[in-house]
């Protein structure tokens, strides 16, 4: 049999497949609906009282919830925002690429949970938000405010039409059809019930899609671990191509994994993904106090670690079941992100609605994400543009009109650049190298604004606007130089030497011993671009505070006694007003004071 007729014969997506896929659509609409009419019902009862306090009521009912949600389902929605289609498909093919040194990036996502713990989450909450760059207004002045807003903007613009095109990589994979054809199919619904039904519409069908997820990825493991013979056999082909190996303390920065850039990198990666992201700010400020918002980081937080391991695990699954015969050589899986969707059909295939299972996960981790950056560009665009630029207050129909108006438009353009998305290549180094641009000096901004007082508007705007360029020169130049293949690395070891089809090419067995390392002209100079991509959002974040700290202390306008304290993380909020407490014990010294000075004593004059 040839590669193409195996292809083929693998896409037997049936109509209990499609059934179960269309099932899982409904139910998310049906939630929608149910949301949409609890929010009408709220909104008559608040109609009783009249004024702007209706508008911004109905608004806090949409985005927030009314900042009454549960622990439960807000992590479920957080777990679920966060393990994206992405995650799912590209967390799988990296182990399978460059073994599982990836995976060593979960002791950075604990030491990111301390963060939040400590240094940004005490300060949002108490300030009872719904926009989190409303912060910036505060600490620093409007256009502040406005850049961060724009560069949340510009990443979600960056980051969704990749969510939204990584599941339809899968449902091509297992049905043949065009991702172009399903992804505004899916797309219709996931806005119709994000516009109608608000955040506790996308919280609640959150909660269905994490099960559906979980339920997914654990058919996948059961059946495919017993197929090749347990879990030892998962084990003993990893050792076998060093897949599982110790972290990596080599200095070289240019390494695609090294213990630094996971650890280093990691919790910039993690940070800028939760700390200063309206997408999970925004569930954290619907719980009602500070004290579920910190046990809702932590559940979290347990959960996205238990995810991990099980994209982990399956990548060295994936490995198991074709390490005579790699599907990405022969061609059978046209694309890297497809092993995973490959070893589904091959798998579960036989079994009627399961594969649908499947699509219906990744489509679930898709929606989930998208419907979460949907419901927080409607928060940002009436909070920081609409009502910051409108002098009169909304009534209660202009406030719903705006919200759901946004979610249309952004979800219409999000479709449409779905179609530059499939020429930039893999979906997780792509996600984390180009959402860098944007998050790295977003990070930078709203670090230095919670731990360094000393920092003024003037520094932060000129650090961001510095970081901008630099991060958007280094990531263009890296995406392009993956795409052309001037940059390339390493794969772990593979072979085709045991398959039972034919394809172009002969067998081979195909040894990378510098796997993970960066290749490139032995004689060219070296380029800053090319450095790890989990540095990026590091380097951006370090630009700007550097920049933002260096500018404002050179201008010395900062007034740290002007500096309201609430803006800032505890500790340093602390040190602050013990320090005024010790200067308003010294005794001020007035002008008087330098005049009064000891009279020279009295000359006896001779009579």
């Amino acid at each position: 049999m040839h590669v193409e007729e195996l292809r083929a014969s693998l896409q037997s997506f049936g109509w209990p497949d499609y059934l179960v896929f269309c099932m899982m659509l409904a139910i998310c609409a049906v939630i929608g609906i149910y949301f949409c009419l609890q929010l009408r019902r709220e909104s008559r009862k608040q109609r009783l009282s009249g004024g702007a306090e209706e508008a911004a009521s109905s608004a806090a009912s949409y985005l927030v919830g009314g900042r009454q949600m549960k622990i439960f389902p807000i992590t479920m929605s957080l777990i679920s925002s966060f393990i994206s289609g992405i995650t799912l498909l590209g967390t799988p093919t990296e182990v399978y690429l460059y073994g599982a040194q990836y995976m060593y990036i979960m002791g950075s996502l604990v030491l990111m949970g301390f963060c939040m713990y400590y240094l940004f989450l005490p300060v949002f909450h108490e300030l009872n938000l719904i926009s989190t760059y409303k912060y910036l207004e505060q600490r620093y002045n409007r256009s502040l405010r406005l850049f961060g807003s724009v560069m949340f903007i510009v990443a979600s613009l960056l980051w969704l039409p990749i969510v939204i095109y990584v599941p339809a990589i899968a449902f091509n994979q297992a049905t043949g059809v065009n991702i172009h054809i399903v992804t505004p199919i899916v797309c219709v619904v996931c806005i119709f019930y994000t516009c109608i039904g608000g955040l506790k519409a996308v919280v609640w069908t959150d909660v269905i899609q994490t099960i559906i997820m979980f339920g997914a990825m654990a058919l996948v493991l059961i059946k495919g671990t017993l197929d090749i013979g347990g879990p030892s056999v998962v084990w003993q082909r990893a050792q076998e191509t060093a897949r599982l190996e110790r972290p990596n303390f080599a200095p070289d920065i240019t390494e695609r994994y090294t213990f630094y850039s996971l650890v280093l990198g990691g919790v910039a990666h993690w940070l800028k993904s939760n700390a200063i992201s309206q997408n999970m700010i925004q569930r954290y400020l619907s719980l009602p106090t500070l004290r579920d918002a910190r046990i809702a980081i932590w559940t979290f937080i347990a959960g996205v670690l238990a995810f991990l391991m099980i994209c982990g695990y399956t990548g060295l699954l994936i490995y198991a079941t074709y390490a005579q015969c790699d599907p990405l050589e022969t061609k059978l899986a046209q694309r890297n992100d497809q092993l995973l969707p490959l070893l589904v059909m091959e798998t579960l295939g036989s079994y009627p609605g399961l594969p649908g299972v499947f699509v219906a996960g990744v489509f679930s981790a898709a929606l989930s994400s998208l419907s979460t950056g949907l419901n927080s560009l409607s928060a940002v665009v009436l909070e920081d543009f609409v009502k910051t630029f409108r002098r009169q207050p909304l009534t209660e129909g202009q406030t719903a009109f705006v919200m759901r108006s946004v979610v249309v438009v952004f979800g219409i353009v999000f479709v449409a650049l779905v179609f530059a998305v499939e020429k930039l290549g893999a979906v997780l180094q792509l996600t984390i190298t180009l959402s860098s641009v944007a998050n790295g000096p977003l990070l930078g901004i709203f670090t230095a604004g919670v731990m360094l007082p000393w920092v003024n508007s003037k520094g932060a705007l000129l650090g961001g606007f510095s970081s901008l360029l630099v991060m958007a020169w280094m990531c263009v130049s890296a995406q392009r130089d993956l795409v052309t293949g001037n940059l390339v690395y390493q794969r772990k070891p593979y072979s085709t030497m045991g398959c039972n089809y034919t394809f172009a090419g002969e067998p081979g067995n195909f040894a990378s011993p510098a796997a993970g390392r960066c290749l490139q002209a032995p004689s060219g100079p070296f380029q800053l671009y090319r450095i790890s991509y989990l540095y990026f959002t590091l380097f951006g974040a370090l630009l700007t505070i550097v920049v933002a700290l260096v500018t404002s202390l050179l201008l010395r306008e900062t007034d740290l006694d002007a500096v309201d304290t609430r803006l800032l993380t505890p500790f340093v909020r602390r040190w602050l007003e013990r320090r005024r407490q010790r200067q308003s014990q010294i005794p001020s010294r007035t002008p008087a004071d330098g005049l009064k000075q000891k009279a020279p004593p009295m000359q006896e004059t001779a009579t």
